[in-house]
């Protein structure tokens, strides 16, 4: 991958050349261009004190009780102020969601910046926390409410790894940041060398990441930390819950496009469950383990994440015991609500105080959604909320976690399942979730199996489906880590860091592809086209049967599409498929190149397009293996039943209104999720003109990294014992294999 050349100055810098944004009337008339540049300040360098005056003057001069009549609830502001009073999560502290008090701490804040009347008291009630509130827990309210927001509608925020880089990069790497940053830089060529440092000639420290040094690997799932730990996976579905948190009522969410919510949810989740599959096909390793409470949890996992105060995220090793004395309470808790749950789905309905819910029909699927995922509120009233079944998810992670549910410590240690940044990095994150996804497998099994009617597309026929070579390699990838170290006063000053520092990681990509579909119709018609992709064969190289193996197909694709009469060659580009995001750009080169555009609207389409959405395009394919993965392709062609109440407009990915969101554009057709995959097949009527199965493999192609020869050079130079040890056998003594031998010499002559 083509290094590109970047922006000296940090992002500080370039904030700090911006005007300074004083008074209400600058603040009222601000365009989106101008809000942008203002959430960006406000995020950069959020474990330091406030560099910007700006901020700073119109944080210290808010009084909140003081404008409780510039929110919508004023409710809403005596619940914090009371809160207040109490007292926050001091700052410097790690902010989990899974502490109950501090969850709803943060909940109040986020409806504090929610309920803000108009933007310019958003922006006060940002500043005045950014002074006062918790680090940790500013920067989720602030993420949060910028996407619920109509009026944040178009504004990118910094990746998550760029705010908070200590959840995405190796405690190792951070340690020499700040070694460099002690030393002022002054290190020797050859400790430089053996520790993977680079100094640019744009004055850029680079610190590798070194994915050989597999000191801290307990087992053979570590083999997939390329996978688990990749930055782009973890903001991915950290995005995804920021976008629809288990803690939010239905009634924030208010864009009509954002719907179908909790079926979503699970879908979601049954898609990465699918995808590290996959990856786990790639390395030899077989199913994802069915998770026991009373068995020991055989596959540990060391994190090597240090956080910010200085305390490390917990290791657990293999064969941990997961039910101690103090989890005995939480874990017949957990019990319960499984064992009420499932009866639930097998008798088909549910009852909570006294209000009866039905889990018979398909779009019943919310329903269970709610109740494993979220609340369920008893009416459209928000004072008669019932919890229910308390988000179960943190129920399970309180369990093989700290128990962060019953602790009653305020400060507690989060493992990696206790933050949404981290939670897919733990291997056994994949069996919790494939515990919670027999749930819906479980609904799913009593809906009836699509009809030959349901799956017929009559006068449709998928002819012809061709598919380029499929090839994986690793590449290298820059990340800037400048937050990750403490600016000193001159710095804060200055409103930048003297020194700026980037990670490189390796990290899986592919060649690009195409895929070419032909596509006969008798009729002009409107029609959804999905394409799937799933194993063949299982670790051991046997063939799946497809109704166990339909929950591992994994969406690649789904758009709409209009048929013309006769053949229809449509050619998907790999790159182009649905929700995908491609690198996303640093936000230092993002404010540079804010500085230079007049149409905010074109780089949102251009460079910028499902920034928060998308699913990284890198990791589209598994793997794969050297000799080849074998895999199946599945395409199927179906009509268009477009939900209700829907502009069709909005399918136009050219758009510039800056308020669609592009991963929910697939719920605009009726069918559920998944489809058809979703539901137990009837083989007698599954096989239709309008699908089709293909054979693809999947090569992967290794390549040399300097990484390696970087590892082998210095550290295993002398632990290589076929270097060092003297050879006693007679029969080996003196043979020298560079040696040109006379094959013609008599060897008893020698």
């Amino acid at each position: 991958m083509k290094v590109v050349a970047c922006f000296v100055l940090g992002l500080a810098a370039l904030a700090a050349a911006r005007p300074d944004v004083v008074g209400d009337q600058t603040l009222v008339t601000m365009d989106i261009k101008q809000k942008q540049f203002f959430i960006l300040k406000l995020l950069n360098n959020v474990l330091g004190p406030v560099m910007y005056k700006d901020i700073e003057d119109i944080g210290k001069n808010f009084k909140i009780e003081d404008n409780m009549d510039m929110y919508t609830k004023q409710n809403v502001v005596k619940v914090f102020l009371n809160n207040w009073n109490i007292g926050f999560l001091p700052r410097g502290e790690i902010f989990t969601l899974h502490v109950d008090r501090q969850l709803k701490e943060v909940v109040t804040m986020f409806h504090m910046l929610y309920y803000a009347k108009d933007f310019t008291t958003f922006i006060k009630t940002a500043c005045w926390m950014r002074l006062y509130l918790n680090e940790g827990m500013f920067v989720y309210a602030l993420t949060v409410a910028v996407r619920h927001r109509e009026d944040c509608r178009g504004i990118i925020l910094p990746p998550p790894y760029e705010i908070y880089p200590y959840f995405f990069v190796r405690a190792d790497v951070i340690q020499k940041a700040y070694m460099l940053k002690m030393k002022k830089g002054l290190l020797d060529n050859k400790l430089c060398d053996f520790y993977g440092i680079k100094k640019t000639d744009k004055d850029i420290y680079i610190i590798d990441e070194n994915v050989y040094d597999t000191r801290v690997y307990l087992n053979d799932e570590d083999r997939l930390r390329y996978f688990t730990e990749d930055i782009d996976l973890n903001t991915y579905y950290y995005y995804f819950h920021v976008d629809y948190p288990f803690w939010m009522k239905d009634d924030f969410i208010t864009n009509k496009f954002m719907m179908r919510r909790w079926e979503l949810t699970m879908y979601v989740y049954q898609q990465i469950l699918a995808r590290y599959y996959l990856e786990r096909l790639s390395n030899g390793l077989g199913d994802i383990l069915n998770l026991s409470w009373y068995k020991p949890i055989r596959k540990g996992y060391w994190p090597w994440m240090l956080l910010h105060n200085g305390v490390q995220m917990p290791v657990r090793f293999n064969n941990q015991i997961i039910v101690g004395d103090k989890d005995i309470g939480v874990t017949k808790l957990l019990e319960d609500y499984e064992r009420i749950i499932t009866e639930a789905i097998i008798k088909g309905y549910i009852e909570i105080n006294g209000i009866r819910l039905d889990l018979t029909k398909p779009e019943d699927v919310e329903v269970l959604g709610k109740l494993i995922y979220g609340t369920i509120e008893k009416t459209d009233l928000t004072k008669l909320q019932v919890d229910s079944y308390r988000y179960l998810l943190i129920l399970i992670k309180a369990v093989i976690g700290l128990n962060t549910w019953t602790n009653d410590q305020y400060f507690v240690v989060p493992s990696v399942l206790d933050n949404y940044q981290t939670a897919l990095r733990d291997p056994v994150f994949y069996q919790l979730q494939k515990r919670l996804c027999n749930l819906l497998i479980l609904f799913k099994r009593r809906l009836p199996s699509y009809t030959y009617e349901e799956l017929y597309f009559p006068g449709v026929k998928v002819d012809n489906v061709v598919v380029d070579k499929l090839v994986t390699y690793f590449d290298d990838y820059l990340m800037d880590m400048t937050n990750a170290v403490i600016y000193n006063d001159e710095e804060l000053k200055k409103t930048t860091s003297d020194m700026v520092f980037f990670v490189r990681k390796r990290r899986l990509n592919h060649q690009p592809f195409k895929v070419t579909l032909d596509i006969l119709s008798d009729k002009t018609v409107d029609c959804v086209v999905r394409l799937f992709l799933g194993p063949k064969e299982d670790y051991l190289g046997r063939l799946i049967d497809l109704n166990i193996n339909r929950v591992n197909f994994v969406e690649l694709d789904s758009f709409m599409y209009k048929l013309n009469t006769g053949k229809n060659t449509i050619v998907r580009n790999s790159i182009d498929m649905h929700n995908l995001v491609r690198d996303r750009i640093m936000t230092r080169d993002l404010w540079k190149k804010m500085d230079t555009i007049t149409d905010m609207r074109d780089l949102l389409i251009k460079d910028l397009r499902n920034y928060h959405t998308g699913f990284p395009t890198r990791l589209l394919l598994p793997k794969g293996r050297i000799g080849g993965l074998k895999m199946m392709l599945y395409v199927i062609v179906t009509p268009l039943k477009l939900v209700d109440n829907i502009d069709i407009s909005i399918l136009d990915t050219t758009r510039k209104d800056l308020f669609v969101d592009f991963r929910s554009t697939v719920l605009l057709d009726k069918m559920p999720l998944g489809f058809p995959f979703d539901r137990q097949i009837d083989f007698t009527k599954f096989f239709t003109a309008n699908m089709k199965f293909l054979d693809v493999i999947i090569f992967h192609k290794p390549l040399v990294c300097d990484m390696k020869t970087h590892w082998d050079r210095y550290v295993l130079r002398n632990y290589d014992l076929v270097g060092v040890t003297p050879l006693v056998n007679d029969y080996y003594t003196g043979v020298d294999i560079n040696t040109k031998v006379d094959r013609d010499v008599n060897v008893f002559d020698m």
